[in-house]
């Protein structure tokens, strides 16, 4: 009896497992695999947004028996239209052979607004004696509106009136769909704007849904500005949508200096191996008080040349200060005309010079020496010629 016993649960346990191992096919008349029929696609949930039609790829195989299997839907959700489509043409039923797979699309299109959710659907295949059901279902989510962001982590720099000012800036689309975007700058006066993508200047680019993008805005002032707070905006407009960024440049005063003479003459007489002193005027044009401007001088070999003051303390925009340049040219300078260039660098800002032409002129004191030498000279010969004229 025991021996029985162990026997049929044995058996019993080699059916179930055996039972377990076999794949369950949805169909009637039985679970038999010579008229089996299978019904898959690869992706049986989907994701779309509202008023796109969605498609899936159905694969009908039967194991060894040819057969007509009709298609048709066991579960529609209400708003919901399905079409079967084979070859490009609309199809109720497909021929299924064991040897032969068929490929049968399945069109979902929502009729009028459905609403964002869960749609689920069920199709029915239905062979000879044999019927086989697959769920798929969709997911309908609002699709996002058209939005822009234009951001910057230093909306304000600092600089010179010469300066390039370049902000490094984030211009996302954070939509659904790509967007052909131009740029404007509203600048200031006084400035030029450009925006540069990967070293190259642009005015317009597209951008994909959800896409980032990296932009250089670059701002530089035509000419000398004065000092101050210059208010820069920046617009990204693709379509219907814009953003816009608010940058802002601070602008330092710097000081412009020019070097001149009395009147603008940039001239003067010297004497050879003496001090000629000449007068030198430098003017700050600039934005900025000009501090601590140090004077130097450029001359031809063997001069030499002192400013009194060496140094200007400061120089207020708009004024002008006086220097005087002793020149001594060098003791063996030949008459003529030589430059001096004369440069005045401030502890702040560009240094400024401009050329001097310096005319060296022969001392009087030869030259009174040179009429003695002729004159000693004539007498000489006059007094030889009285003496040895007689004889």
């Amino acid at each position: 009896m025991r021996r029985f016993l162990t026997i049929a649960l044995t058996l019993v346990v080699v059916l179930a497992i055996g039972w377990l191992a076999t794949p369950v096919w949805a169909q009637e008349g039985g679970n038999n695999p010579g008229q089996a029929l299978f019904l898959y696609t690869k992706y049986p949930s989907q994701v779309t947004e509202p008023g796109k039609t969605v498609s899936f790829p159905l694969t009908l195989k039967t194991d060894t028996k040819a057969q007509i299997v009709k298609l048709s839907m066991k579960e529609l959700p209400d708003g919901w239209e399905a079409t079967f489509r084979g070859s490009g043409r609309v199809i109720k039923a497909a021929y299924v052979t064991p040897d032969n797979d068929v490929t049968v699309d399945l069109k979902l299109e929502p009729k009028g607004d459905v609403a964002a959710g869960d749609y689920h659907f069920v199709v029915l295949a239905e062979g000879d004696g044999v019927s086989v059901s697959l769920p798929l279902d969709i997911t309908v989510e609002e699709k996002l509106p058209p939005r822009l962001t234009f951001t910057t982590d230093l909306p304000t720099l600092k600089g010179t009136p010469t300066s390039t000012f370049r902000f490094n800036t984030t211009l996302k689309n954070e939509g659904d769909e790509t967007l052909d975007v131009n740029l404007i700058a509203d600048a200031p006066p006084g400035f030029n704007v450009n925006f540069r993508l990967s070293g190259k200047d642009i005015t317009s680019l597209p951008i994909e849904a959800n896409e980032t993008k990296r932009i250089t805005v670059e701002a530089k002032a035509f000419g000398l500005i004065p000092a101050g707070t210059y208010p820069l905006k920046v617009i990204a407009q693709g379509g219907d949508v814009q953003a816009e960024l608010d940058l802002t440049i601070e602008v330092a005063g710097q000081p412009d200096l020019k070097v001149s003479g009395p009147d603008g003459r940039l001239s003067g007489e010297a004497y050879a191996g003496k001090e000629s002193p000449i007068k030198v005027i430098i003017t700050n044009n600039g934005t900025a008080e000009a501090h601590n401007v140090e004077l130097s001088a450029s001359t031809p070999s063997g001069w030499k040349v002192t400013f009194e003051p060496k140094v200007i303390e400061n120089i207020p925009v708009g004024e002008q200060a006086e220097v005087t340049a002793n020149i001594v040219p060098g003791e063996k300078a030949i008459a003529g005309d030589y430059i001096v260039t004369i440069r005045a660098k401030p502890a702040e800002g560009s240094n400024a010079s401009a050329d001097f032409r310096i005319t060296v002129r022969t001392s009087t004191l030869w030259g009174v020496v040179g009429i003695v030498v002729i004159a000693i000279a004539l007498g000489v010969v006059a007094l030889a010629v009285a003496r040895y004229g007689r004889r």
